[in-house]
């Protein structure tokens, strides 16, 4: 009996493997999602990039975001953990600064310069950690490799087309909101977008979607715009309602169109038989009938 209660595990035995389990999982998880930042990290921020960017937010944008970025109650949100590609994507797409407060900012052509937004992304990427801005070889997806494609398309139809179109051409949403097109915005803005998630589109960080598939999707949406439109005319690739309405529109008003021009020719042919009759033989032409 006293060696079996010897040999017996101890109550807590079970917390401690599960703890240790907890542990090297723990350990692994955080050095994968190290190594991935690093895939996608940039040029570390100098101390005069980081000065440069907090003087330009504190002059351009703390009236809604605050002094040190943790945002104005009813104003804009707090900016601390957004990351640096946050900021390169709102601003370099000329979102922000914002002139007015609506249901959805827009895009406008940007206020500042490429330097001055890589500073700006620097200072709010020291405030807390946050997706960086994205390396080129992240984002230039190849137009023309048939696999990258096709998967890129298979994903964008299936968690982005709801919204932006099979083609990317945007489309409506509710409240006076839209996703806008994507057929002009740059391949480093579209990859930001699936990180950051703004407005209402949903994050695709790397734990949902993997870089690789982000880039697939990229690759797609270029290369519908390069590529050939095997169905002819693409009428903007904005769906099958606006395509059904040019038909009944435009289609059908000019076929009517073309008809009363038919059917008026015909009558002004007539009357000059009729009329050229009656000059020529002295007769009325109601008399033969």
């Amino acid at each position: 009996m006293n060696t079996l209660s010897a040999r017996r595990r101890h109550p807590l035995a079970a917390f401690v493997v599960l703890f240790l389990a907890l542990g090297v999982i723990g350990a692994t998880y955080a050095t994968l999602g190290s190594s991935s930042a690093k895939a996608s990290a940039s040029v570390a921020a100098t101390p005069e990039q980081l000065v440069e960017g907090q003087k330009l937010f504190q002059s351009s944008c703390s009236s809604c975001h605050n002094m040190n970025g943790q945002g104005v109650q009813g104003s804009g949100p707090s900016l601390i953990g957004v990351g640096a590609a946050a900021v390169d994507f709102q601003v370099g797409t000329g979102r922000m600064p914002a002139m007015q407060i609506g249901p959805q900012v827009t895009s406008k052509p940007p206020i500042f310069t490429q330097d001055q937004i890589d500073a700006m992304a620097a200072y709010i990427g020291a405030l807390g950690a946050g997706p960086d801005i994205p390396d080129p070889s992240l984002y230039n997806g190849d137009p023309n490799d048939a696999a990258s494609v096709s998967n890129g398309g298979v994903l964008f139809r299936t968690n982005c087309s709801q919204c932006h179109n099979v083609a990317g051409a945007g489309g409506a949403l509710t409240d006076g909101k839209f996703a806008p097109s994507l057929r002009e915005t740059s391949t480093k803005h579209i990859y930001e977008a699936m990180l950051t998630g703004p407005q209402n589109m949903p994050i695709f960080n790397d734990n949902v979607m993997s870089p690789q598939d982000k880039k697939d999707i990229i690759a797609y949406l270029v290369q519908t715009r390069t590529g050939s439109n095997p169905g002819g005319l693409d009428l903007g690739s904005i769906g099958p309602v606006s395509e059904g309405l040019f038909v009944w529109t435009i289609v059908l008003g000019l076929l009517i169109v073309f008809a009363c021009w038919i059917g008026a020719h015909t009558t002004k042919a007539s009357r000059a038989r009729v009329a050229h009759f009656e000059a020529t033989t002295g007769k009325d032409a109601s008399d033969n009938d």
